[in-house]
């Protein structure tokens, strides 16, 4: 199943459409935000999307979804949120980071989103990959509905293990109801993909 209109007629090996996301971190909060003006200006240089597509997931992949329901991580607020809390419906799972402008352009989509479906059984998480500090300041300056947890930077092996093999943000993975992936999107989101998902759940 494939939703993206833009997507090459040759993709690589791994079934991922290449195209620029927010590299995983790597030096001062400044360099991120160069890092993110390069890759925007060279995507649009040559004509790519935002986006990069997968869907299906491999062994090694489902496995680690499995996995995540296992897991266990810590809000802003400082409680404990276990991830089978949210297996039993879809799931929308998000992850970010303050650092990252089409991060932060998503979650008015993504808040808006879970508000319209949350009655219908969809859930939103969104996982920062930053430090809790910089979580915490920003929500309290732009709050969403949706339940937020902290990964730190190691929240990024996650992310690759996940499907994200180039560890950009932001990235986003839908869960069915028993739990299994059935879909990734690496790149900003767009009202059509929250549409088109919305359908699927």
């Amino acid at each position: 199943m494939s939703m993206n209109p833009s997507t090459p007629s040759s993709p690589p090996d791994e079934g991922v459409v290449p195209g620029p996301a927010v590299p995983e971190p790597t030096g001062p909060r400044r360099r991120h935000v160069w890092l993110y003006a390069g890759v925007a200006a060279a995507g649009a240089a040559a004509g790519v999307g935002w986006a990069w597509w997968r869907t299906g997931a491999t062994d090694e992949h489902a496995q680690a979804g499995q996995a995540l329901w296992e897991r266990s991580f810590e809000t802003p607020a400082g409680a404990v949120q276990p991830m089978a809390a949210f297996k039993g419906k879809p799931l929308l799972l998000n992850f970010w980071a303050t650092w990252c402008p089409p991060c932060i352009a998503e979650l008015p989509l993504l808040d808006g989103f879970y508000r319209e479906h949350a009655a219908k059984g969809w859930q939103v998480v969104g996982i920062a990959i930053d430090q809790p500090s910089a979580v915490r300041t920003f929500l309290e300056r732009t709050p969403v509905g949706f339940p937020v947890v902290m990964a730190g930077l190691g929240g990024t092996d996650l992310s690759r293990s996940l499907g994200n093999l180039g560890g950009g943000l932001p990235f986003t993975v839908l869960f069915g109801a028993d739990g299994s992936i059935f879909h990734r999107k690496i790149g900003q989101i767009t009202p059509e993909n929250l549409r088109q998902w919305a359908s699927l759940g």
